[in-house]
């Protein structure tokens, strides 16, 4: 990105001034130790499977430990206020009489909650323990505590090997982890046996280099225990938006990415919750990792795409070669005609696209044939041209200017319906196109109404794509702001398409004044003379990552310079329709 936007970033943290990253390194920067890590282990007994379908709380069990220490237990029986079936009764041991005397679920569950306040909750099989409580607490318009959730029966499938155990039971592992407690159906039994349970995952993971609780959470045994020796990678990398790069021993880029918080997002590349086995390849190769720091995550997500383009990442399969796309053109010269070409240039002609591979190019472009009459002889041809008629024209496909037949007038007024159905509204084509795939159903042919389908939808996707990036490219400048989650604003200069600048209004400053500077500061943006058309500044990846940004919940224009519209009548509308003739012919 240009040197004006990188100087334009640091406008947000003034000399001496503490940045709101600094603040919450604490245990984020290291993780959370799970030698200091406060688990509460619950289970609970049931009258069935489900509490939406009327299923009720019979016992609670919980057991909070710390380092190894048990803290404190945690155990009520709960009358459900309904018969406990009998099958429950001879599994569980509790039976009707047990739990006449015992608190409703309105008493036990605060008494719960008070308890487990403050821990990480741990079940085996959570979303059953869980789902119940959460359940109740809606029920009794309590708000749910925001719990971390660590689920034994899914930590066990990442660690335990069929030769340790059959199965991920909690019984089978209580005896593979001898556990000092048998699981039996009571709660508080089960949750002690979970306890061991959980302190024998850990031990095991503790061998692999797991040590702080966003590790033991995302754990895989996929990833291997030189992929985790390699977290050192990711000390020192900001908690902020920005772009990552990870790089070989010779300096070269194997993979870039974005994120929201880079040293969060690195890490998770060595602390298992990457298994894809190419960026595990990915990462054997790495020893350095180089970041960019951004003051929003849309800027990050520029530079991205912007850096992706440049070094052509081997790892990376998105967004490498965005010069390889290809346009319809709508040529400006004497008898106009479309073609298909590799860029757009400052020729005064009409440009559908981009589209992403040649052959959804010809899909279009054949729509388009299909329903006007234009030449599709190649070439440029004079407005007195005497030439022999081709076959699309004796067959009345073509208006044919090449034999001195077809009348200026005529031409033109084809010509500037085709470019109303580019630009602006797609209709013609859309009627002339469905014709033709109902007759053609209607004859029973299916694989040629597909094919109309196609190109139907080639077209549509291409004219809406169009029509939203000129929207923004059209405009020399839009100014927007979005208050983010965290309060504060952040601010972007986009400038026919392109992200000129990219900052976040510091606490207590001049919004006005710091919008001003930015812009003043923003990089500058030369377009050509003529129609800018769909891509003149920025990658068409890039114009519509800012759309997506600017059509967001919470945005606010501050200034527009020009005019950012789509048309009423546009190909937008048919899109839906397209997806669903695509949907009902995959079936």
């Amino acid at each position: 990105m240009s040197a004006a936007l990188t100087n334009v970033c640091g406008v947000a943290k003034n000399p001496g001034e503490t940045s709101r990253w600094e603040h919450q390194r604490s245990f984020d920067e290291i993780g959370r130790p799970l030698q200091g890590t406060t688990f509460c282990v619950v289970d609970l007994e049931t009258t069935g499977g489900s509490a939406k379908a009327g299923s009720m709380i019979t016992e609670i069990g919980a057991v909070k430990v710390r380092g190894g220490e048990v803290l404190g237990e945690f155990q009520t029986l709960v009358n459900p206020r309904t018969e406990i079936p009998a099958f429950i009764a001879v599994l569980t041991g509790i039976s009707n009489s047990m739990v006449v005397d015992a608190p409703p679920i309105e008493t036990a569950l605060p008494a719960f909650l008070d308890f487990a306040a403050g821990s990480v909750l741990v079940a085996h099989n959570a979303p059953f323990d869980v789902g119940f409580l959460q359940y109740f607490a809606e029920e009794q318009s309590r708000t749910w505590p925001a719990f971390e959730i660590l689920d034994t029966a899914v930590l066990a499938r990442r660690i335990v090997s069929r030769d340790d155990a059959p199965n991920c039971k909690l019984s089978s592992l209580a005896s593979l982890f001898r556990s000092t407690t048998a699981p039996n159906h009571r709660a508080l039994s089960d949750a002690r046996a979970t306890v061991d349970v959980l302190h024998g995952l850990i031990e095991r993971v503790g061998t692999q280099g797991v040590q702080t609780l966003e590790e033991l959470q995302t754990f895989s045994a996929r990833v291997t225990s030189s992929q985790r020796r390699k977290r050192h990678l990711a000390d020192g990398l900001p908690h902020s938006p920005g772009v990552y790069l990870f790089k070989d021993a010779g300096g070269r880029v194997l993979y870039i990415g974005t994120s929201k918080d880079v040293r969060r997002r690195v890490l998770s590349y060595f602390t298992a919750s990457e298994t894809r086995s190419r960026m595990g390849e990915m990462v054997r190769l790495a020893t350095e990792v180089a970041t960019v720091t951004c003051a929003t995550p849309l800027e990050a997500e520029v530079r991205e795409l912007r850096l992706i383009a440049e070094h052509k990442p081997p790892y990376n399969r998105r967004s490498r070669f965005p010069e390889k796309v290809t346009f319809i053109k709508l040529t400006n010269e004497p008898w106009p005609r479309l073609s298909l070409v590799k860029r757009v240039v400052d020729d005064g002609a009409d440009y559908l696209g981009p589209f992403s591979s040649r052959r959804l190019a010809e899909q279009a472009l054949t729509a388009l044939h299909e329903t006007f009459p234009v030449r599709q002889c190649t070439g440029t041809m004079s407005r007195s041209a005497r030439r022999t008629a081709c076959a699309l024209a004796e067959l009345g496909r073509c208006l044919s200017p090449c034999d001195g037949t077809a009348d200026p007038h005529s031409y033109a007024a084809v010509v500037r319906q085709l470019r109303e159905a580019v630009l602006r509204c797609p209709e013609d084509v859309v009627e002339v196109v469905n014709a033709r795939m109902t007759r053609l159903a209607d004859d029973e042919r299916f694989e040629d109404a597909i094919a109309h389908r196609d190109r139907l939808a080639a077209f549509v996707r291409a004219a809406s794509r169009t029509q939203r990036l000129t929207s923004l490219t059209e405009c020399r400048e839009v100014v927007a702001t979005r208050r983010e989650d965290d309060g504060r604003w952040s601010i972007h200069v986009v400038r026919f398409g392109r992200l000129a600048g990219a900052g976040v209004i510091p606490a207590g400053a001049d919004a006005r004044l710091f919008v001003d500077q930015l812009t003043l500061g923003a990089e500058t943006v030369i377009t050509p003379a003529l129609t800018p058309g769909p891509t003149p500044a920025a990658s068409a990846a890039e114009t519509e990552r800012i759309l997506r940004w600017l059509e967001s919940p919470r945005v606010r224009l501050v200034d527009v310079d020009g005019e950012w519209s789509c048309p009423v009548d546009g190909a937008s509308r048919h899109m839906v329709q397209s997806a669903a003739s695509e949907f009902a012919g995959a079936r």
